[in-house]
């Protein structure tokens, strides 16, 4: 009987071993995503005429040394630097700087990122001793029968004070601790990914903003231009009608055409002064306290280069959010399995213990527990109708799910820069073709005044070709703020730059 004992003795701590390998995390493992081999709308991939619809071109990519991306994995330690100089607009600048120490959306962010730091910390907190102090007097009458006395027995009423230091540690046994941190650490490192997305957010939208307000700037220059145009025009109609050689229907469309330039120009100055106040905001500030300067937008022409490498994803901080949720989600599963393994609690209280205060801290009246007041020590659950098992089925589930989030999320990221690079490849054609369409009016509008003037054709044909001048301008305009809006969804969608990642 003996040998049996000392040779359970000798199996209890391979056991143990074998129980915490049980107990613990599954091993975390970043999960393979869909990575294309190259950008399929990239200017080396995509070229009009050379490539089947839907299908990219066979050139490799110029990100990497094999024309192959790498794996995409977050990486937010990287740093980004202040992509919006990329413009080289001082104006620009100054109001980057201003939103990052302004803005309300980042403020509240940073805080989410303050409230999983103290989150980490307290999850930490449960890898130490516990040490509580303890002061006062308790009055107390216990029953005849815990006295060992007759139900109808005399008792004697109490008081009793009390001094103590009462420890308490658990020690962790089967990683159910060590999980709740490692979930506490991977929700940090993801809600400071989520700050920087936030981040990124806040400098797209401040630009993006921004160059929508120069747009704006531009088409009220635009309409400011016509308008006297049509004021010249008119006063050419006015005194052809006073002279007789017109009617009174040129003079009518005349006015009509001013009033409708005046009533756009209006409209213009409406909607730059709608964006000029969401910039406001943006900045932290009341749109009684902000005013931008007129200044009209020009051609915005940013050099994207071919075959950006996939390192450029990992910088996305989306990316990251989504990966270090899974790793929150995996450890989780570990604390889940612990639940099924004992819980060992250490307790203990040392202090004194007298029926006069006076008495209270004399050697004699020293007092001390070891192990709990209530309970034990060493508990492990039997039979809980399955609740166990659920937890662990919730918490494979939510990795799964995150799982799936997670690819996701790169899916969309690469829909996003793919987006982006077709927008610019598509407008830097149609730009050059507005150009054209634009000079081609005006030549077209010029001519038509000589032709008025010397009566070889109606006013109608003026006002058709003025129409199509200021339409094809606006349209050369809008296309110009839809190139700079395309560029800085580029940068936001790469992650915050194009430029390869600098070293650690």
């Amino acid at each position: 009987m003996s040998v049996f004992f000392r040779n359970l003795r000798g199996l209890m701590p391979a056991a143990a071993l074998v129980l915490a390998g049980c107990a613990a995390a599954p091993e975390y493992h970043r999960p393979p995503a869909a990575v294309p081999a190259a950008y399929k709308e990239s200017p080396a991939h995509a070229i009009p005429g050379q490539n089947a619809p839907g299908q990219a071109a066979a050139a490799p990519a110029a990100g990497g040394q094999d024309g192959r991306w790498q794996a995409a994995a977050p990486a937010e330690h990287l740093p980004r630097g202040e992509w919006w100089r990329v413009f080289g607009d001082e104006t620009l600048d100054a109001l980057e700087r201003r939103a990052e120490t302004a803005n309300q959306d980042l403020e509240a962010a940073a805080a989410r990122l303050a409230q999983a730091r103290a989150l980490r910390d307290g999850a930490r907190a449960d890898r130490y001793p516990r040490v509580d102090a303890g002061f006062g007097p308790t009055r107390q009458r216990p029953s005849p029968a815990s006295q060992g006395n007759e139900d109808d027995g005399e008792t004697r009423t109490s008081t009793l004070w009390r001094a103590s230091l009462d420890v308490s540690y658990e020690a962790d046994l089967f990683g159910r601790v060590a999980a709740a941190v490692q979930a506490a650490d991977a929700d940090l490192q993801r809600s400071a990914a989520l700050f920087r997305s936030v981040q990124l957010a806040l400098q797209a939208d401040v630009a993006q903003a921004y160059f929508l307000v120069r747009e704006r700037d531009a088409e009220r220059e635009l309409y400011a231009g016509t308008v006297a145009l049509r004021e010249r025009t008119r006063q050419l109609v006015a005194s052809r009608h006073a002279a007789g050689d017109i009617g009174e229907l040129d003079l009518a469309r005349a006015d009509a055409e001013l009033a409708s330039a005046r009533a756009e120009l209006l409209g213009i100055e409406r909607q730059r002064a709608a964006a000029e106040h969401a910039l406001a905001v943006l900045l932290g500030l009341p749109p009684a306290e902000f005013s931008l300067p007129a200044r009209p937008l020009g051609r915005i022409s940013v050099a994207v280069p071919a075959g950006l490498p996939s390192s450029l994803l990992e910088r996305r901080p989306d990316i990251a959010a989504a990966e270090r949720a899974m790793a929150a989600a995996n450890a989780r599963i570990g604390a889940a399995r612990a639940a099924f393994f004992p819980r060992l609690d250490l307790t203990g209280a040392l202090g004194y213990e007298s029926s006069q205060l006076g008495n209270l801290f004399e050697w004699s009246s020293r007092t001390f527990l070891l192990g709990p007041l209530v309970g034990a020590a060493l508990s492990l659950p039997i039979f809980d109708g399955g609740r166990r098992e659920a937890g662990v089925a919730l918490a494979r589930a939510r990795y799964e799910e995150d799982v799936a989030a997670y690819r996701q999320t790169v899916l969309s990221a690469f829909r996003e820069v793919e987006d982006q690079l077709a927008n610019l490849r598509i407008l830097d054609g149609q730009s050059r073709m507005q150009d054209r369409a634009v000079e081609a009016s005006a030549r077209a509008a010029g001519l038509s005044q000589i032709q008025y003037r010397e009566g070889e054709i109606g006013y109608l044909e003026v006002i058709d070709a003025d129409r199509s001048v200021l339409v094809q301008r606006r349209a050369s305009v809008r296309l110009d703020g839809e190139r700079a809006r395309s560029a800085i969804a580029l940068i936001r969608a790469l992650g915050g730059s194009w430029e390869a990642p600098a070293a650690p």
